[in-house]
């Protein structure tokens, strides 16, 4: 019963804070258990993520496949600092997103906290919960911090 009321409480939160992600996230869990499905909660777990980067990854390439983008309109782009910029940007998040992914795995723990901070950012700070795995890999970071300044 533990793991409902900690679901009810994440959909009002979410509600509250207008993040629907997190509130259909979590509603649709809770119903999944409440319904006995939760025989694919280790299929979810396992490959969830693949399919949320394969969706934002969809999302992401639409334009290029609609012909919004086109590669001609891309090259200069390349050639200024903004160009720069994104590229950097992209493989720093890539890189972060691999250190956070061996946060989740090896501190499952970590998740409740990434998911409250997710929830204050969205409620103070204006913010989109893109996914947890990015917020892993600045805590990866921000650990890694930690134990250099203070030795442990």
């Amino acid at each position: 019963m533990n793991g409902e009321i900690l679901l009810v409480l994440l959909i009002v939160t979410g509600l509250l804070a207008k993040s629907n992600l997190i509130a259909m996230a979590a509603s649709l869990l809770l119903v999944m258990k409440l319904t006995s499905l939760e025989r694919f909660f280790p299929a979810i777990e396992r490959r969830g993520l693949e399919a949320g980067v394969l969706l934002l990854t969809l999302v992401i390439l639409v334009p290029l496949a609609n012909g919004d983008i086109q590669w001609e309109d891309t090259l200069p782009f390349f050639n200024s600092m903004q160009g720069w910029f994104s590229l950097s940007g992209g493989a720093l998040a890539v890189y972060l997103n691999r250190y956070g992914l061996g946060i989740l795995r090896s501190q499952p723990q970590f998740l409740v906290g990434l998911v409250v901070g997710s929830i204050l950012g969205v409620i103070f700070l204006g913010g989109i919960p893109v996914g947890p795995l990015t917020a892993a890999g600045l805590t990866a970071i921000l650990q890694f911090g930690y134990r250099l300044i203070f030795r442990k």
